[in-house]
């Protein structure tokens, strides 16, 4: 099998090249993401392999069709880059990697919680001034207080398991709750009125898609913390940058947000001009956001690696495919 390997950085390059090498197939690397601009490179070769910011709309699957692509590769949970109804359509199944470390991304809404709540960076830029103030930096002890948890899944049971280790209390909201977690079920509106912090790890879909704006961000407490290392597109961003502004919020993590498709991934400092609610959101000192960077644990890379290779042997010999999304 040959696979057009789009949106290549140096550690997808370590990571795949020798899976890929011992499934016995070929990657071409090529930097570029995968958009209706750029599809025709994949001429020649069987699969596309992409992420999350790449695009592959009707017309692009449409193109990979005529240009004899057979499978599309997502080395990624997410698949809403996807036109699933066009590759249906198409004979082109879509395989993803479901779950490839959720402990890696749950740990990241740690560490981004634990920025917020304690502010490590600002009192890193302080001393490395010699600047020993500490006025300003006070956080909370999360021992005793509520997490709420919106999304049950393999990740939000992993920020779950963490979270009851700082001692905090949990509550749950889940479309489809899981009777054998053991979790108290609520509401959204509850769960925005009683969490002191809130921590969203929801696919995004239609129906989730600024799922946190305006009014949920008004259900919620005043000096809420808010998680967010799901997908950018569940928040309203400009809702939350807003809401930011006007102090509703003690803290915000994000390794998504919604403008991340123009910026993630690549040094965009040399722009002379940035969106202006990502701007408006990094201005403050209440929002760190990292940028995109949950997966990214040697172990994650190891396991996207070979659960993708395995998908494409399994399209290959004919067997089930237990990863596609339909």
């Amino acid at each position: 099998m040959k696979i057009a390997f789009f949106d290549t950085k140096s550690y997808w390059v370590d990571a795949f090249k020798p899976v890929a090498a011992k499934y016995g197939y070929e990657i071409t690397f090529f930097n570029e993401r995968l958009t209706p601009a750029t599809a025709h490179l994949a001429a020649g070769h069987d699969a596309t392999c992409s992420f999350v910011n790449d695009e592959v709309p009707a017309e692009v699957i449409r193109e990979l069709k005529n240009l004899g692509i057979k499978v599309l590769l997502l080395r990624c949970a997410g698949f809403d880059s996807v036109d699933l109804d066009v590759a249906k359509e198409c004979g082109l199944p879509v395989l993803r990697v479901p779950a490839y470390s959720p402990q890696s991304v749950a740990e990241q809404g740690a560490a981004l919680l634990m920025a917020v709540n304690r502010k490590p960076h600002l009192s890193y830029e302080r001393t490395t001034k010699f600047n020993f103030d500490i006025a300003g930096l006070t956080g909370i002890a999360l021992y005793g207080k509520t997490a709420g948890i919106i999304g049950t899944g393999k990740i939000g049971q992993c920020m779950i398991n963490i979270l009851k280790g700082f001692g905090m209390d949990i509550i749950a909201y889940d479309a489809f709750p899981n009777p054998n977690l053991g979790l108290e079920y609520v509401t959204l509106d509850e769960l925005y009125a009683r969490a002191d912090v809130i921590s969203i790890h929801c696919p995004l879909m239609p129906a989730t898609r600024h799922m946190i704006d305006k009014d949920a961000i008004a259900k919620m407490k005043d000096g809420v913390i808010f998680i967010n290392v799901a997908r950018g597109g569940l928040v309203d961003s400009e809702a939350l940058a807003d809401a930011v502004e006007a102090g509703k919020f003690r803290g915000v993590g994000m390794d998504v947000c919604e403008k991340e498709h123009e910026y993630f991934f690549e040094d965009r400092s040399n722009l002379k001009e940035h969106d202006k609610t990502l701007s408006r959101l990094l201005a403050s000192d209440k929002v760190v956001i990292s940028g995109h960077q949950a997966f990214l644990t040697e172990e994650a890379l190891e396991q996207m690696a070979l659960i993708t290779m395995d998908n494409a042997k399994a399209f290959l010999e004919g067997a089930e495919l237990v990863n596609e999304v339909k």
